[in-house]
């Protein structure tokens, strides 16, 4: 009654069967249909091994159901929202011996394996008021649901294996001891110096014959010390617990079937405690309020007579013990270099580099000429102007040479408050260990300090009117004609002046 699916192929019998992007047929549902019961908790077991059944709570249903022919069998509803979930699912069912199916309402087919890798569609359906149909390519049956199975109940019921490997376990563990053991134990730890917090537990009446509530003292231990170990596994009425998951533990020496910490049942707020040899488990809905087990150590008083003080009669001030401040260097990095000592003799040397310096470095930078020298201060870093010694700021106001620490190593605020500075003073703590006090005030920018400029020349205006009373010239051009120099006189010459009588160069009369 089944016919595998063709690749591409769209059109399917079975009612909410649809093909996803893969191509395989896939209902709203998926289900696994068991045999029985330990095939249900193998599945359980061999799934919660590797994938938490966290995303399959809110769509998970196991219910008991019937045949037609009386046979009883559990199946598994989740919901189906990919073929790769359902990839996990299908191949831990084949593993225990489980069926595994797609559908969506009443009718589920079987889901995709190697014969047919897009899935499986019904050529024919079942007429019938069941509320389950399966199809298989080997049967087709139709079941009648008996009754839901919880899990967390079924969790409950299991009962742990035996698992010896966990004696050694470290780690967090709860001890839960008899009420006659309890106080003891309490004290027990407080004597061996063990970091626990206690709390007492009530359980109902285990008979009508108790008078109250059965009460139990429960330990939470982060480390149990290992000689500690043994005395609490084979003590009578102590029984100790490892964690398991959120607000369950599993006795020590035991093993429950099904990892616990994949399968989110149990209140984190409340506290089950799983217990070996078919025994019962306890249970906690709430947790109750837990102290610290040294809160729980004996109380010893001094007798009545004996006196409740000491009073001092008088009080003096210890002796100071005090040690000189020494500058030591150091190999740490240079960091928050924002300060530089200039000697009076680099003086002329920083008037030269004043040329060279750009904007942003004389704008930051501030300046306190002292008779000991010139103090530069830049909060953004004094390595623009090498010269003078570094200093580096170590706390507000306190500046010691770049490259040195002091000693005692004791914080930038101790040494402050030790030098007796006040908040109008910078103090700059040389290599000789000298402090020196610079006023804050005393500190101007740079940018003002720097320039030196020369007595402007005063220069009085004259007057406007005596140049607007000159005569302004007018100037015409006429035209020249064909004779341009008709009517020109010549100028009136001058007389030449006569050269003097030339001088007789053959003298004869001997004078010479």
């Amino acid at each position: 009654m089944l016919e595998r699916i063709a690749l591409h192929q769209t059109r399917l019998r079975t009612p909410g069967l649809g093909l996803e992007a893969k191509g395989v047929a896939l209902g709203a549902k998926g289900l696994v249909l068991l045999p029985s019961i330990d095939r249900l908790v193998a599945l359980l077991s061999v799934y919660t091994r590797e994938h938490s059944l966290e995303d399959l709570m809110p769509s998970l249903a196991i219910k008991f159901v019937r045949s037609k022919l009386g046979t009883r069998e559990i199946t598994i509803e989740l919901a189906a929202e990919s073929s790769d979930r359902m990839d996990r699912v299908a191949e831990t069912a084949r593993l225990v011996g489980g069926f595994t199916f797609t559908g969506t309402s009443r009718h589920f087919v079987q889901y995709r394996d190697a014969n047919a890798p897009f899935g499986y569609d019904a050529t024919q359906l079942l007429t019938t008021d069941a509320a389950l149909a399966i199809y298989h390519d080997k049967f087709t049956q139709v079941y009648d649901v008996e009754k839901p199975v919880d899990l967390k109940a079924l969790l409950l019921r299991l009962m742990p294996h035996k698992e010896p490997k966990t004696h050694g376990d470290q780690g967090l563990r709860y001890i839960v001891a008899e009420q006659g053991l309890g106080p003891a134990l309490v004290h027990y730890f407080v004597r061996s110096r063990v970091e626990a917090d206690v709390c007492v537990g009530e359980w109902p009446p285990a008979s009508a014959f108790d008078d109250g509530p059965t009460r139990r003292t429960i330990l939470r231990v982060p480390e149990l010390p290992p000689r500690m170990r043994a005395l609490m596994r084979d003590t009578p009425g102590i029984t100790s617990f490892l964690p398991a998951g959120p607000g369950v533990a599993v006795e020590i020496g035991f093993r429950h079937p099904v990892e616990l910490r994949a399968c989110p049942v149990f209140d984190p707020n409340g506290l089950v405690l799983l217990r070996g040899r078919g025994d019962e488990a306890w249970s906690l809905d709430r947790l109750p309020q837990m102290g610290a087990v040294s809160a729980f150590a004996r109380v010893e008083l001094r007798p009545e007579d004996a006196p409740a003080t000491s009073t001092a009669k008088r009080v003096v001030a210890p002796d100071a013990v005090r040690v000189p401040l020494r500058v030591l260097p150091s190999a740490a990095p240079w960091r928050n270099v924002t300060a530089t000592w200039i000697p009076m003799e680099q003086l002329p040397l920083l008037r030269r580099l004043a040329y060279a310096l750009p904007h942003q470095t004389i704008a930051r930078t501030t300046i306190a000429v002292t008779p000991r020298g010139v103090f530069l201060r830049s909060p953004a870093g004094i390595e623009a102007i090498p010269l003078g010694t570094f200093f580096i700021e170590i706390h507000p106001g306190l500046f010691i040479p770049a490259g040195y620490d002091v000693t005692p190593a004791v914080s930038p605020d101790v040494l402050y408050r030790a030098l007796g500075a006040t908040p109008a003073q910078v103090i700059f703590v040389t290599t000789e260990a000298r402090a020196l006090a610079v006023d804050s005030k005393a500190f101007v920018p740079l940018d003002t300090a720097i320039l030196e400029a020369k007595p402007f020349e005063h220069i009085v205006a004259e007057s406007i009117e005596a140049a607007l009373d000159e005569k302004v010239l007018e100037l015409k051009l006429a035209p020249l004609g064909a004779f341009p120099m008709r009517g020109a006189e010549l100028p009136e010459a001058k007389p030449v002046p006569a050269l003097p009588p030339a001088r007789d160069t053959h003298d004869t009369s001997g004078k010479g």
